[in-house]
């Protein structure tokens, strides 16, 4: 039989074996070596040691070795070399290289079982896991709208202008059309499920009763809102709005933010010629993301509107009112920005991202 290895424990050695035997986190075979040093220390044979601890002589024989010819490290499992790697660079390369590629015949666009079957040797697992790793979302679309207008720069900084430092006891508002917004009768309310539990919502079913179209002026210095309700979209609609909106300033010069729908901008504008304190800027062509009254818009449908049940046009109408009114007793200006514009360009190719 080989000779039991002696162990005699240092005091900084053993102050380190009781804190592992102690702290809650430590991995249970660590413990369980720990107290083995321990008790050993302490003059316990392996079989004592083994029949405490509920564990085999063998063991205890094992790490007690192991201490005395590494120390604490000799605690520590050693280095294994684990399973072969079944998938290298070179998959990742041949992954992202057939996302470059068009899709097999039939296909709008690839899939990960598309991936997976073309390849024929890397699972599902696999191509999800490097989809993953790169950010590649195959289902996601961007879109955007890139402007043709030749004066995009002039227009744009005569907007951004006003936002930023707009004219002295001038009025500047943003005025723009939600047209067609659909009375939609809907079933709603709460529907108990077979589980006993209950969920609030509204039935995909629906009846149509009628459209309104909403004319708004947003203040860009208050944030108040000015609504007013339509049947159509038409010039004269669009004249008595403003009518009404400079009936409410009279005397003050006002500049009103557009974009370039027909009606807002006839070959001769006899109105604009009647009111010389009012000035119509435009927005740049596919550019009504720079109308800040357009941001309310989403906000109205998203807190008003959107799943709502109506009977007629007048409950719209009356709702927008209300919304109005309670949006207005604490409206603040917009803090008005706009995200890094890239430069478009070719479209990359996937493969480059695994160089």
């Amino acid at each position: 039989m080989s000779q039991r290895a002696v162990i005699s424990l240092t005091a900084d050695e053993e102050q380190a074996l009781e804190a592992k035997t102690r702290a809650g986190t430590t991995e249970h075979r660590i413990v369980e070596r720990a107290k083995i040093i321990l008790l050993v220390h302490r003059g316990k044979t392996n079989l004592e040691i083994a029949k405490q601890l509920g564990t085999r002589p063998a063991r205890v024989s094992k790490w007690r070795q192991r201490f005395a010819e590494g120390g604490l490290n000799g605690l520590l499992d050693e280095d294994r070399e684990g399973r072969p790697a079944v998938y290298d660079r070179e998959t990742e390369k041949r992954v992202l290289a057939l996302l470059d590629e068009p899709p097999p015949e039939g296909y709008g666009q690839w899939s990960g079982p598309l991936l997976t079957k073309a390849l024929g040797d890397v699972s599902d697992d696999k191509v999800w896991r490097i989809l993953r790793k790169y950010d590649i979302c195959l289902q996601r679309r961007r879109s955007w709208c890139i402007t043709t207008d030749p004066e995009f720069g002039p227009k744009a900084a005569d907007i951004v202008g006003l936002y930023l430092e707009p004219p002295v006891n001038a009025l500047v508002v943003c005025v723009d059309e939600k047209p067609s917004i659909q009375a939609l009768e809907r079933a709603q309310g709460w529907l108990r499920l077979p589980n006993g539990k209950c969920v609030n919502g509204y039935s995909h079913g629906y009846k149509r009763h009628g459209t309104t179209t909403l004319f708004a002026a947003l203040d860009i210095a208050t944030g108040q809102v000015k609504a007013g309700h339509y049947t159509r979209r038409r010039r004269r609609e669009f004249l008595d709005f403003m009518n009404d909106l400079v009936a409410k300033h009279p005397g003050k010069e006002i500049h009103v933010i557009l974009d370039n729908l027909n009606t807002h901008k006839p070959k001769d504008d006899r109105w604009l010629k009647q009111h010389p304190l009012v000035r119509f800027h435009f927005t740049p062509t596919y550019s009504s993301w720079m109308n800040q009254v357009e941001v309310w818009f989403s906000i109205l449908q998203q807190q008003a509107l959107k799943g709502v049940s109506f009977t007629s046009p007048k409950q719209v109408r009356e709702a927008i009112d209300k919304f109005v009114v309670a949006y207005n007793k604490a409206a603040a200006p917009f803090e008005w920005t706009k995200a890094v514009v890239h430069q478009t360009g070719p479209k990359p190719k996937y493969a480059d991202l695994c160089k």
